[in-house]
């Protein structure tokens, strides 16, 4: 997948999502902005986040 298209299908997600959590996510990546990470590290944390808050990331897409 491109980057063009990682951003098309987040910003589908946004789309999606109520505005009282577009603040959190948008908390979320500021601080990456602002802190540097290891990539190796988010992307394995983001991956835990997706497995385990699946229903609830899906509830709030809604």
């Amino acid at each position: 997948m491109t980057a063009v298209q990682i951003k098309e299908e987040i910003q589908k997600a946004l789309n999606d999502m109520p505005e009282t959590a577009l603040a959190d996510v948008l908390n979320f990546l500021k601080q990456f902005q602002t802190h540097p990470f290891d990539q190796s590290t988010l992307d394995n944390n983001l991956k835990k986040i997706m497995s385990e808050d699946k229903g609830l990331l899906e509830r709030l897409a809604k």
